[in-house]
């Protein structure tokens, strides 16, 4: 195998510490969050306590400064663990960007605290009803007032964090004429009138991340509650499209980890059981079919390593998060479903791993726009944008 490079001692050392936190507070909780849909609220506060959430914030925020592999890290022991509930990455390296690259001072030392003490809980919502991956046909408004106000309307739909939310960045049409240019980010808070939650959204996997619908009925907000303020105001699609590579690319990372953690069981797995007196490795097509995985997983590993190298220095392109996040996602759904096969009966057994990540991977190829709006975005930059 190629030696990874990306990591230094303290980057290991900070694994160590967070892979420990997760078998001692999440793992052990997991398959009980799964049924009842959404983990504790308490997991989220000892996530803060211990320093592992919004970690890339300045620490006049309560962040801790640290580089962008850290969160990598992150990424990497919750796919690992299997523990897909935990919504600490949108939080984190979503919610929490968005305010600290385009909110004003006040905003900044409002909420960036408190989401990195677990105090508030954040989400984005993008997604509507009838606007997914087109985020330019959004319905949702947010129509300023002769006061200064704004008055808030619509729905959003499959809203990770959204039932422990305290704060969404809601994507709304405060120009609705000027289509994608009249787009802003606003700041809605947990228990403000015409705010509600809809139900929890049960969902084919990742079962304990808590996903909902959101309500929004003439919600008043005031300016303070635009992101950035009146500097920002209709450039909301411009502040979403400078974000994605991180996002796509935070997808990516997750695919090749979860791959790699299939794979590991599944050679466990072999090795132990027996068919035809004799074990399942010792089939030349097990043996072949792991090292096929291996291999692809191997080459998107060092793919997605460079990657993270480049967003590290804010060199990473769009076309190339989208080409990461296409491929690897693609690849992850391969990996799971001949994992499956290799463990037989067992394997679509939900007390396996490998039945719960065959599940959870499936979105993977969907959210954070499908795999087909990717490759629109790698053939643009080749010159061959379609209609």
């Amino acid at each position: 195998m190629i030696e990874r490079t990306l990591f230094d001692t303290d980057h290991e050392s900070f694994r160590d510490s967070f892979r420990k936190f997760i078998d001692k507070e999440i793992a052990p909780f997991h398959a009980d969050w799964e049924e009842q849909g959404y983990v504790d609220r308490a997991v989220w506060n000892k996530a803060g306590e211990n320093g592992f959430l919004c970690m890339t914030m300045p620490e006049e925020y309560g962040g801790s400064e640290a580089d962008k592999l850290y969160s990598v890290i992150q990424f990497e022991e919750v796919a690992r663990a299997g523990v897909s509930g935990i919504g600490f990455s949108l939080h984190s390296e979503i919610v929490a960007p968005y305010i600290l690259h385009y909110g004003t001072p006040e905003q900044k030392a409002k909420y960036l605290p408190k989401l990195a003490s677990g105090e508030m809980i954040g989400a984005i919502a993008m997604s509507e009803p009838a606007a997914g991956s087109d985020l330019q046909g959004i319905k949702c408004t947010a129509i300023e007032q002769p006061d200064g106000s704004y008055l808030l309307n619509g729905s959003k739909t499959f809203i990770t964090n959204g039932w422990h939310a305290d704060l969404v960045i809601v994507v709304a049409k405060t120009n609705p004429a000027a289509g994608g240019k009249g787009t802003s980010l606003m700041l809605v808070e947990r228990g403000m009138p015409g705010f509600s939650v809809g139900k929890r959204l049960k969902k084919v996997g990742m079962k304990a991340q808590d996903t909902s619908e959101l309500f929004f009925d003439n919600v008043k907000l005031g300016p303070e509650h635009l992101l950035g303020g009146k500097v920002h105001e209709n450039k909301g699609f411009i502040c979403l499209m400078e974000q994605l590579p991180w996002e796509r690319l935070q997808i990516a990372i997750s695919a090749v980890a979860s791959a790699q953690a299939a794979i590991d069981w599944t050679v466990d797995y072999v090795k132990e059981r027996k068919v035809f007196g004799q074990p399942v490795a010792a089939f030349q097509n097990t043996r072949f079919k792991l090292a096929e995985l291996q291999t692809e997983v191997q080459v998107a590993r060092v793919f997605v390593d460079k990657c993270c190298e480049l967003i590290c220095k804010d060199q990473l392109d769009t076309a190339t998060a989208s080409m990461a996040k296409y491929w690897t996602t693609d690849l992850q759904c391969k990996v799971m479903d001949e994992c499956v096969q290799l463990f037989g009966g067992y394997g679509y057994m939900w007390e396996y791993p490998i039945a719960r990540a065959y599940a959870d991977a499936r979105v993977q190829r969907i959210y954070g726009g499908t795999n087909e709006i990717m490759k629109e975005v790698i053939t643009r930059s080749m010159g061959l944008g379609g209609k």
